[in-house]
C-alpha cells in the first residue's frame, strides 16, 4: 500500500497534490480536514456523544478535493479580531444537519459559531438560556452576548416567559453579529443569520 492511500482517521484519503504542512507548520486546509473526519469517527462519537449521526459526503473525503473546495469558500482563511481563524461550519444553513458537503458547509467567525453551538449537557433538562433560580423558586434567563460574557435578563414565572426573553436577546444579538460581518461573510450565511430563530427544543 503506497503513503498516500492509508487512511486519514479510517476516512479520508491524503494523496499526493497537496502538502500538509508548509514550513514545519500544518497548513490549514489539512487542519480543517482532519479535524471534519475526526468528528465522523464512530470513536469519536462514543467519547462526545453529541456527534452521533455526522457524516460527511464522499467527495470531502478525499484531501485535495476538500483543499480546492475551501480555497473557493468565502471567509475560508479568515481571522477574527482576536486572530482566531474562521471555523467550518455544516449546521446554519440546515438547522440539525449532520452531514459535511458543499452544499450544508460555510466558514464562520468563532464569534458566531459559537453562539449557534447547542450545550445540552451543560442546562440539564432546561430550556437553552433559562434556569431554575433556587432562592425564589422563579426561572432565571441568561444569554451569551460573545466573548465569554453573558448578559442577566431576569427572573421570571413561567419557564415559557424566560425563555421568550432569551428568544429574543439571542436572535436580536444573532443579527447583529451577522451585519457586523455582513461583508465578510458568505451570502447564504448572512441570510442564514438574519432568518435565524432559536426554539426551545435547541
Amino acid at each position: 500500500m503506497l503513503k498516500s492511500d492509508i487512511l486519514v482517521c479510517g476516512i479520508g484519503t491524503k494523496g499526493l497534490v497537496y502538502p500538509v504542512t508548509e514550513n514545519k507548520k500544518i497548513v490549514l486546509e489539512y487542519r480543517c480536514w482532519a479535524n471534519m473526519l475526526q468528528r465522523c469517527m464512530e470513536s469519536y462519537k462514543h467519547i462526545y456523544p453529541t456527534y452521533e449521526g455526522i457524516q460527511c459526503v464522499d467527495s470531502f473525503k478525499y484531501y485535495p478535493y476538500f483543499y480546492e473546495w475551501c480555497n473557493r469558500q468565502i471567509g475560508f482563511g479568515n481571522t477574527d479580531e482576536k486572530g482566531k481563524v474562521w471555523q467550518l461550519d455544516k449546521d446554519l444553513l440546515i438547522k440539525g444537519n449532520k452531514l459535511y458537503s458543499e452544499d450544508n458547509c460555510v466558514f464562520l467567525p468563532h464569534k458566531i459559531n459559537t453562539l449557534l453551538t447547542k450545550r445540552q449537557n451543560d442546562r440539564g433538562s432546561s430550556p437553552v438560556g433559562v434556569s431554575l433560580h433556587n432562592m425564589t423558586g422563579k426561572y432565571q434567563a441568561n444569554c451569551s452576548v460573545g466573548g465569554g460574557k453573558t448578559r442577566y435578563l431576569g427572573l421570571f414565572l413561567s419557564v415559557g416567559e424566560a425563555f421568550n426573553v432569551y428568544k429574543d436577546c439571542k436572535e436580536s444579538f444573532i443579527k447583529r453579529l451577522a451585519n457586523e460581518y455582513k461583508h465578510q461573510l458568505d451570502p447564504r450565511a448572512y441570510e442564514a443569520l438574519m432568518k435565524y430563530t432559536v426554539e426551545i427544543t435547541d
